[in-house]
């Protein structure tokens, strides 16, 4: 038996680039414990506290569309139902104290995206 490690999903909105490209489609891994440790240290979440969920989702967002990579200003630039989306999504693969959002396929296939709600 293997662990799963990475869990691709499809945000209900999407993420619009500068140049107006849809991205949506996309990859998080599971998270280390450094992925929560080290945020902690960054002087914008001392000040906010609320940052750390833009920090740690920027680490564990492996791929987002055709981005070269997720910053943390990616993650500023989300609509609000995707950025819940994620934050729900983080939960229960890391945690499991929820089922999975909608559309995170468990068989490698794509679902309907439909957004959890926020947290």
């Amino acid at each position: 038996m293997t662990l799963q490690t990475e869990f691709p999903f499809t945000l209900p909105k999407g993420y619009v680039d500068m140049h107006g490209t849809l991205h949506r489609d996309g990859v998080m891994r599971l998270a280390n414990a450094s992925d929560e440790i080290e945020p902690l240290r960054d002087h914008r979440v001392q000040d906010n506290e609320a940052y750390l969920t833009v920090i740690v989702l920027s680490r564990v967002v492996v791929s987002l569309g055709s981005l070269s990579q997720v910053t943390p200003k990616v993650v500023e630039g989300l609509f609000v139902s995707d950025l819940a989306y994620l934050q729900d999504m983080y939960r229960s693969i890391n945690f499991g104290d929820r089922p999975l959002p909608d559309s995170v396929p468990t068989n490698g296939g794509l679902a309907e995206v439909v957004a959890s709600g926020g947290v």
